[in-house]
C-alpha cells in the first residue's frame, strides 16, 4: 500500500536529481503514432506505427532501502512511497501502473529489484490516443532494466508491458504501442506484423509534408470505452468463419467474400468488423508502397478511407473526430486525415505540406471551436527513436 510523500519529503528526493553530485540515470520514452492500421494489431495484422518526438523523462537513482520506494510525478506535483513487494491495486492510478511493472519483472527477475528513487515528467498529452500509457509502461520498465543490470530482452520487456496494461488499466490491448515505443527508429516507421512481431522500418522521408495531430481535448479511456468489446467481437467472427475454413488462424487472413458468404451467421456488427479489418489491412499493404514510390497523394487516400472505416464499419469515433476527419478532406491544403487510436475521442492524424500547417490550423481551430464548442490543440510530430537512455 502506497503513501503519499509530504512536501518536505517530496522536495527532498526532487533535490537528490538536479544535485549535480548526483548519478542519476535519465531515460526517454517517446510516445507513439500510428499512421494506418487501427485496430488490426490484434487481430493478427500489420501495423505502420512509429515513436515521435514527445517524450516522458524519466530519472532512476538506487537508494538505501531493501524494498522501499519512492515515485514521483513533476507533472501533479505528487509522490507516493511504496514497498515494491506489495503490489498497488488495479486501476488504482499511475502508480498501479509502474506497480504492474515491478509485479511482471520480479516474474522473471526476483529479488533482482531494490529499492529506488524515481523522478517522471510527462510531455505527453494524457488521453489524446499517442499511447502515453505505453510510453509510462517501458520508459519505467527500461529504465529499471538499466539500474539494476536486469538484462532483460527488449521483447521480454514489450511483452511484460502489455501484460501490465492489461492487467492494470482492464484493457486487452495489442502489442503495437509497446512495440512502437520500445523498437522505434528515428526518420523511420515500422512495418510490424503482430503476430509473428517480425518487422521492418520503412523510410519516413515525406518530402516537405510532414504529419500533424489535431487534439479534439475529448479524453478517450479504452477501459471505459467499448474496446474490449470490439475485440471479443473480431474473436468471435474469426471463430465462426474458421468453422467452414479452419485455415484461417487470424481475422486479417480472412476475405470480403468469406464475410459475405457468413454473414447471416455473423451478424450485422460481426459483418462491419470483419471488413474494416481486413480492408484496413490492405491499406496498410497499399500505403507501404506509396511511401515507397514518393506518392503522398495514394497516402492520403488511404488515410482517408481508413477513417471512413474506423467511423461507419468500426465504430470507435465520436462526433468531434468525424467533423476533424471531415473537415480536413474538404480541404485541398490536406492530403489525408483519420482518427488515431483506440477511438472515442484523441487526435486526427493529418498528412500536410509543411507551408500549409498555420494557414490550416487556424481555420480547423475556428471551424471546430464553433461545431464543437472545444478548443483544438495542434501537435506537430516528428519520428523519434524508440526508449533511450540520455
Amino acid at each position: 500500500m502506497s503513501t503519499k510523500l509530504s512536501q518536505v519529503e517530496y522536495d527532498r528526493i526532487d533535490n537528490i536529481f538536479t544535485s549535480v553530485e548526483s548519478e542519476v540515470l535519465n531515460i526517454e520514452a517517446p510516445g507513439r503514432i500510428n499512421l494506418i492500421g487501427e485496430h488490426i494489431d490484434y487481430n493478427g495484422g500489420n501495423v505502420l506505427p512509429a515513436a515521435i518526438d514527445k517524450c516522458i523523462y524519466y530519472s532512476f537513482k538506487k537508494n538505501e532501502s531493501a524494498t522501499i520506494s519512492n515515485v514521483l510525478s513533476k507533472n501533479f506535483s505528487e509522490g507516493f512511497s511504496f514497498d515494491i513487494t506489495i503490489p498497488e491495486k488495479p486501476g488504482d492510478g499511475w502508480l498501479s501502473y509502474l506497480s504492474g511493472v515491478l509485479s511482471e519483472i520480479d516474474k522473471i527477475r526476483p529479488g533482482k529489484v531494490s529499492g529506488f528513487d524515481c523522478s517522471l515528467d510527462s510531455k505527453l498529452p494524457i488521453g489524446s490516443g499517442i499511447s502515453s500509457s505505453a510510453a509510462l509502461l517501458c520508459g519505467f520498465a527500461k529504465g529499471l532494466n538499466e539500474l539494476f543490470s536486469l538484462e532483460i530482452d527488449d521483447i521480454t520487456i514489450i511483452r511484460l508491458c502489455q501484460n501490465a496494461e492489461r492487467i492494470f488499466s482492464g484493457a486487452n490491448v495489442g502489442v503495437m504501442d509497446q512495440f512502437a515505443v520500445v523498437k522505434g527508429k528515428k526518420d523511420h516507421f515500422i512495418l510490424l506484423d503482430c503476430e509473428t512481431l517480425e518487422y521492418s522500418t520503412i523510410p519516413a522521408a515525406m518530402n516537405t509534408n510532414m504529419l500533424l495531430l489535431l487534439n479534439t481535448n475529448v479524453s478517450h479511456n479504452l477501459a471505459d470505452s467499448a474496446y474490449n468489446e470490439r475485440r471479443a467481437q473480431c474473436e468471435s467472427a474469426l471463430e465462426i468463419i474458421q468453422t467452414k475454413y479452419p485455415e484461417v488462424k487470424t481475422l486479417v487472413e480472412a476475405t470480403e467474400q468469406m464475410v459475405e458468404e457468413l454473414k447471416s451467421e455473423l451478424g450485422e456488427d460481426r459483418v462491419k468488423r470483419s471488413t474494416h479489418v481486413i480492408q484496413e489491412q490492405k491499406r496498410v499493404e497499399a500505403t507501404v508502397e506509396a511511401l515507397k514510390n514518393n506518392d503522398f497523394t495514394l497516402v492520403g487516400e488511404l488515410l482517408n478511407q481508413s477513417h471512413d472505416g474506423l467511423q461507419n464499419l468500426y465504430e470507435v469515433s465520436c462526433p468531434e473526430l468525424d467533423f476533424l476527419a471531415a473537415y480536413a478532406k474538404a480541404d485541398d491544403r490536406v492530403l489525408g486525415a483519420r482518427m488515431m487510436g483506440g477511438g472515442f475521442g484523441g487526435c486526427t492524424i493529418n498528412l500536410i505540406d509543411e507551408k500549409n500547417v498555420d494557414g490550416f490550423v487556424a481555420d480547423a481551430s475556428k471551424a471546430y471551436k464553433e461545431a464543437c464548442n472545444l478548443d483544438l490543440t495542434p501537435i506537430p510530430v516528428k519520428t523519434n527513436n524508440g526508449v533511450q537512455k540520455i
